[in-house]
């Protein structure tokens, strides 16, 4: 065996060691794989550096690598020891409490995710071509080797695609599942062709949330690449900080998070902003991807009927028409989602447990919860606002 033939596993502390070409490489290769604006070494080394994802916040990097004998990666995933559990959006604080009453030590554990980000997206991201399934493999074992290595109580991989979900499951991580509600474009061309496929009360009730939404002399605008400035970001972090204050007590990310994928990811950014008076009055974060619109916070600074829906949703979707972007993840939860054309979808998680008696008690509550997650997702589907026949046209 040649030296490029060997395959060694290692973490790194930081994104700042990692050569970006060869971790974007891996994250976003392109091809049949649409490009994830999260997963990007910009975006990552953005939390790191601006002072959002590190230690003193609660997640230290743990960074896996997958190198060929040349220091070639081949694989790699966004990995961080976590002193909590906040800022994940899959809930184990009730693992967390039972392991502790039984007198473990829950916290560190291994976390592989985009901080603070509940988006679909490649966890396990290894290179195109024969050998991905192997190095996906590779990683999994890489992670559970480190696990085991440090005693952490265990390792959780969240928002995985249905595959490597899949495939976690049959090498013998436990599986959870949770649903968010998400639009997709099904040729409708423009906002006009989605609202004919709604129910005509459906139809009007969106009509006059909308009309609602800006009649107090408001105004929207989409601002993206490099006409974001300064004072784009100074309004949007008000907002940010009032919704953050208001559901974590503390917001997670820092105002430098903000200016520096500014800088480093402009084209990847679409601010929808709210305007009243001459001043911004509201305004919602969204990440583009090649396939999907992600959106992320909202805020406000005043308050109008509707104008939450019109900012995050109705002109999201309007968004994704214009590009030809197929999907939009509105965040997580909000059944309320439902009624403005978003419909249920099941969102994946893995999770490896080395203690053998714990695992097999959250393995039987997975069970249960899989059951009764595709039981509410299918009940939701049957209320989806579309018109069921052709004669629900006027």
């Amino acid at each position: 065996m040649g030296d490029a033939d060997k395959i060694i596993a290692r973490t790194e502390a930081s994104m700042a060691a990692i050569d970006a070409d060869q971790w974007d490489a891996c994250a976003n290769p392109g091809g049949s794989i649409p490009y994830n604006p999260f997963l990007s070494h910009r975006f990552l080394s953005a939390l790191e550096t601006s002072g959002s994802a590190t230690p003193e916040t609660g997640w230290q990097p743990y960074h896996i690598l997958v190198e060929d004998g040349r220091g070639q990666i081949k694989g790699c995933c966004p990995a961080y020891l976590k002193g909590h559990s906040q800022g994940e959006y899959v809930f184990d604080y009730g693992w967390a409490d039972a392991w502790e009453r039984a007198g473990g030590r829950y916290y560190p554990k291994l976390q592989v995710s985009v901080p603070f980000t509940p988006a679909t997206g490649r966890r396990l991201l290894a290179m195109p071509g024969p050998d991905q399934q192997q190095t996906e493999d590779q990683i999994a074992a890489a992670l559970v080797e480190l696990t085991n290595r440090l005693e952490l109580s265990s390792c959780h991989l969240t928002f995985l695609p249905e595959d490597q979900w899949t495939r976690l499951g049959e090498i013998g991580f436990l599986q959870r599942t949770d649903q968010q509600f998400h639009w997709e474009d099904e040729n409708y061309g423009t906002f006009d062709g989605f609202l004919s496929a709604l129910a005509s009360r459906k139809r009007k009730n969106l009509k006059k949330e909308r009309a609602r939404a800006v009649e107090n002399d408001i105004t929207i605008e989409w601002v993206t690449g490099s006409d974001i400035t300064e004072d784009h970001w100074d309004a949007f972090f008000r907002f940010y900080m009032d919704t953050g204050s208001r559901k974590w007590g503390t917001p997670y990310l820092t105002r430098s998070f903000f200016s520096i994928i500014g800088e480093e990811m402009p084209e990847d950014i679409l601010l929808i902003l709210a305007k009243r008076d001459g001043r911004y009055i509201a305004g919602a974060l969204n990440m583009i991807g090649s396939a999907t619109l992600f959106g992320r916070y909202w805020g406000c600074t005043e308050h109008h009927d509707f104008l939450h829906f019109e900012v995050c949703y109705y002109q999201a979707i309007e968004f994704a028409l214009t590009r030809g972007i197929k999907r939009v993840e509105a965040g997580a939860q909000g059944a309320h989602k439902l009624a403005r054309g978003y419909a249920p979808n099941i969102t994946y998680s893995a999770h490896y447990i080395p203690n053998p008696s714990f695992r097999e008690a959250v393995d039987n509550y997975l069970a249960a919860e899989r059951r009764h997650v595709a039981a509410d997702a299918e009940m939701l589907a049957d209320h989806a606002p579309f018109r069921k026949t052709d004669n629900d046209k006027d």
